[in-house]
């Protein structure tokens, strides 16, 4: 998914990063004593069990009351083990774990927005799971959420579930053009196709405004949704082969020309600006351009009316967002071997699709997916599973520079939406991205385990 805070931490005492973080958790605390005095009858007077440390973002109510959920029925069935959760803002979630990280005080086990674990990997935060983690969990989990959590072919981390990103769209409105309707990632509109559409819509509609980019979002909204537009024409948000310059792939001439049509979008009219997040909703757009987590508030409005679609290709296959919270062990926990088994616990199907259901998200199993009756086979969301099992979605850049490239792209993206000179944006963010590369050594990789 995505989060909007992509800043470095300040430096700070660690007692004052202590004081941060403790601060942070207050408003949480009753979470803390509830999960561990639900099962205080079932504890061995004679033996004090293992008292597992975990963090998470607060997210929504009915994510965090699964999870809740989960904890009292691993707690229920693990005499020897408890797990204590803490509840972190989520405005200020990844600053105040890097400040934990800086202190050496992280917990056992601590969950990540997704780009953000090639930091903490980098910095030694965080221990392998590759031989920890029983080969089957591992086989089940989808190729996406292997991909998120490699760093250096080292798996950091595992998640419960992933994201979906593509277009909403309105069945009776691409009927009334007579559009050709994507049945599959591959079959995607052309990016030809699609201006087709998007021309034909418009002169249907009083103000030709029929596509919703959800201008409205900041952070990391820009990097998760728009860069497989930049890699679905060739380029990519920084060279993969070794990680240490953007140059020639975020304004090379595939990344340019592909942020020159979306700019085109805008100054055709063709964007609604979205001040107010009911363009599609409120009927005003024929198109959304988001992720799966719109998937309830439109089905409830346009129940049989609502598509979901593919992103258009720019010339090099359809590409689409991937990634979402997921769980690391910490290099500082003490009880390594008893956060393994509580990840094992969250990996279960059961466990899986309690979460999914909870929170809207695609499911991190195989297994889990083949038992959802909204991502399975047949299901209205199978197109984001499909994307994430068949190689559509795409990583963000794993990489520790990663802070670095997503803010320097959401100021590029902000400067194109604004009529800016589309090369001389991206020239300016690849200048940022590489400095930052440059003034950390290219981020040297030191072997731990």
């Amino acid at each position: 998914m995505f989060v909007a805070e992509p800043t470095r931490p300040t430096k700070r005492s660690h007692a004052s990063r202590r004081a941060q973080i403790a601060a942070g958790a207050a408003a949480f605390v009753a979470v803390t004593f509830t999960t561990l005095s639900g099962c205080a009858d079932e504890l061995d007077p004679d033996k004090a069990p293992t008292v597992l440390e975990v963090w998470v973002h607060s997210g929504q109510p009915a994510e965090r009351e699964a999870l809740q959920h989960q904890i009292k029925r691993f707690n229920a069935v693990h005499s020897d083990i408890r797990v204590r959760l803490t509840v972190l803002p989520e405005g200020s979630y990844n600053g105040q774990v890097q400040a934990a990280a800086l202190a050496g005080d992280l917990p056992d086990l601590v969950e990540f927005d997704g780009p953000y674990v090639y930091n903490y990997a980098w910095q030694q935060k965080l221990i392998s799971l590759d031989t920890r983690l029983p080969p089957a969990v591992k086989q089940d989990l989808l190729p996406s959420i292997l991909a998120q959590g490699n760093y250096r072919g080292k798996l950091y981390s595992v998640g419960q579930y992933d994201s979906g990103l593509g277009l909403y769209a309105r069945r009776s409105h691409l009927q009334a053009i007579q559009a050709r309707i994507p049945e599959a990632p591959r079959t995607a509109w052309s990016v030809d196709e699609f201006e087709q559409i998007l021309a034909a819509l418009a002169a249907r509609d009083e103000d030709g405004a029929v596509l919703d980019l959800k201008l409205n979002y900041r952070g990391e909204w820009f990097a998760y949704g728009f860069s497989p537009i930049i890699q679905s024409a060739g380029g990519d948000l920084i060279n993969r082969d070794h990680y240490q310059t953007a140059a020639n792939k975020l304004n090379g001439e595939e990344a340019v020309t592909a942020m020159r049509v979306l700019q085109g979008w805008i100054k055709q009219g063709y964007v609604d600006q979205n001040l107010d997040d009911a363009a599609f909703v409120s009927g005003r757009v024929s198109l959304s351009w988001v992720g799966h987590w719109e998937f309830r508030r439109y089905s409830k409005t346009f129940g049989e009316d609502l598509l979901v679609l593919p992103l258009p290709d720019f010339g090099d296959g359809p590409r689409s967002g991937m990634g979402s919270w997921n769980w690391g062990v910490s290099a500082d926990s003490r009880h390594p071997d008893a956060a393994i088994r509580f990840l094992e616990f969250l990996l279960e199907p059961g466990q899986v699709l309690a979460m999914s259901r909870a929170n809207g998200a695609v499911p991190a199993t195989r297994s889990a997916i083949e038992r959802s009756e909204v991502y399975g086979p047949g299901g209205p969301l199978h197109l984001f599973a499909r994307q994430l099992i068949e190689g559509i979605a795409v990583p963000r850049p794993q990489t520790p520079a990663y802070p670095i490239i997503t803010s320097a792209f959401e100021n590029a993206f902000l400067d194109i939406r604004n009529n800016a000179n589309v090369k001389v944006a991206l020239d300016n963010a690849v200048r940022i991205i590489d400095q930052d590369i440059q003034d950390n050594h290219g981020y040297p990789h030191i072997e731990t385990d």
